[in-house]
């Protein structure tokens, strides 16, 4: 399982949250303390925001921890809204594009977690992506499809019920012909304005989920571990869509639409 991590508020330097925390990012690339595995290897992205609407995108197959040039990336960036990922793959291949955050016009997303049986339902749920949409499947992975899938369904206008109908076509998919557990997930995106967040699952496995305000750097980290053991962190419960906007959060309950 993955592990990532988001940040919205005030610009800040990309390393305050990938590099520079005691149980940062870089620091659970090898040494995650919530996750099926310590060991997060397959590759990392980072996407930012900052002059242009679309996010720049950064993204390579070497561990984190050992790739120069992230630490030199994250020292010198400085950006108010980004996500940041830390890669196991949970069958796909090591490859730049199936490395997260994926990115199509100003959306960024990211996901940890899994369909059940994916790859027995691969095929099917590439034809749920539209042809206008379909050059931009690059990789193989379930988090890229589902993420494709939700632009589909109307994102830009209803981040939240489009993505309810995109877990739902894939939970629905899964339950007729995949395996269990059908969706577990913890996933962030944005259009570079607002940042969103979900957590949920078909078991009672989602996986972890939390955010911080920090009055330090004034703005707000979301992550799938904290950043440094023992402080406070705001846990989100399962079953749950997170909308962070301006210091403000407000969570929602979720609940995939079945078709």
């Amino acid at each position: 399982m993955c592990r990532w991590a988001a940040y919205t508020g005030a610009p800040i330097l990309l390393e305050e949250v990938v590099c520079r925390p005691g149980h940062s990012l870089i620091e659970q690339s090898h040494g995650a303390t919530q996750s099926k595995t310590a060991i997060n290897a397959d590759g990392f992205g980072i996407a930012w925001y900052g002059e242009r609407p679309e996010p720049g995108l950064f993204r390579d197959i070497l561990p984190a921890w050992s790739d120069p040039n992230l630490r030199s990336i994250t020292a010198q960036v400085r950006s108010g809204l980004f996500l940041a990922h830390v890669r196991a793959s949970t069958g796909t291949a090591t490859s730049r594009n199936n490395c997260h955050p994926f990115a199509v016009g100003r959306w960024s997303f990211m996901h940890n977690g899994q369909i059940g049986g994916f790859d027995r339902i691969r095929r099917e749920v590439d034809m749920m992506i539209p042809d206008a949409l379909y050059p931009q499947r690059r990789g193989a992975t379930d988090s890229e499809a589902l993420f494709l899938v939700a632009l589909s369904e109307g994102l830009d206008e209803d981040p939240m019920g489009a993505f309810a109908r995109a877990v739902g076509r894939l939970e629905r998919l899964s339950r007729d012909r995949g395996v269990a557990p059908h969706v577990r997930l913890s996933a962030a995106f944005s259009d570079g304005k607002t940042l969103f967040a979900c957590r949920y699952a078909t078991d009672d496995f989602a996986p972890t989920l939390y955010h911080r305000w920090s009055d330090r750097f004034g703005g707000r980290a979301v992550v799938s571990e904290p950043l440094e053991l023992g402080e406070c962190w705001d846990a989100v419960a399962p079953g749950s869509f997170c909308v962070f906007t301006e210091g403000a959060v407000e969570t929602r309950a979720f609940v995939p639409v079945l078709s």
